[in-house]
């Protein structure tokens, strides 16, 4: 769960299924699903699926950021990868980024567990590495940002 008490600006919730996306939310997936975004007539909602483990994993980081690049308008969407094992979501966050989409790695130094996020960054797939402290403050100035920031 990700919460930036400081700056009330991030609100985490586990999602259910076909839940709408609201600005300012984190979305948890329940275990032993994955969490994929669907546009539903124009509307962004938390989806489930149970298909197999992707990556060993089910909830799979791959399989939510692969939903963002196929379903989301490109200008709404943030990728960010925090600390954790294994290389889950590295692979995902290079194709949003490819995609064109702004993204995020949490660095080492403030990571519990820089596998996730370093894999990421070898990859290619982050435009900024950063402590986690500083994620919340530059989301909220994001779409005042512009794109060739992020220039591969």
């Amino acid at each position: 769960m990700l919460y930036f008490p400081d700056t009330g600006a991030v609100r985490a919730v586990e999602a259910s299924h076909n839940q709408p996306v609201v600005a300012g939310t984190d979305y948890i997936a329940p275990g032993d699903q994955h969490l994929t975004i669907r546009n539903i007539s124009g509307k962004y909602r938390c989806w489930f699926e149970r298909k197999p483990k992707v990556n060993r994993h089910r909830p799979s980081v791959d399989v939510l950021f692969d939903s963002v690049v196929d379903n989301v308008n490109h200008t709404k969407a943030i990728g960010v990868i925090l600390t954790g094992m294994g290389t889950d979501g590295a692979a995902g966050l290079k194709r949003i980024r490819d995609a064109g989409i702004f993204t995020i790695a949490q660095d080492e130094a403030s990571s519990v567990v820089w596998a996730m996020p370093g894999a990421a960054v070898k990859l290619g797939g982050a435009c900024q590495v950063m402590s986690l402290i500083n994620i919340a403050p530059l989301l909220l100035k994001l779409p005042k940002i512009p794109k060739k920031e992020c220039a591969l």
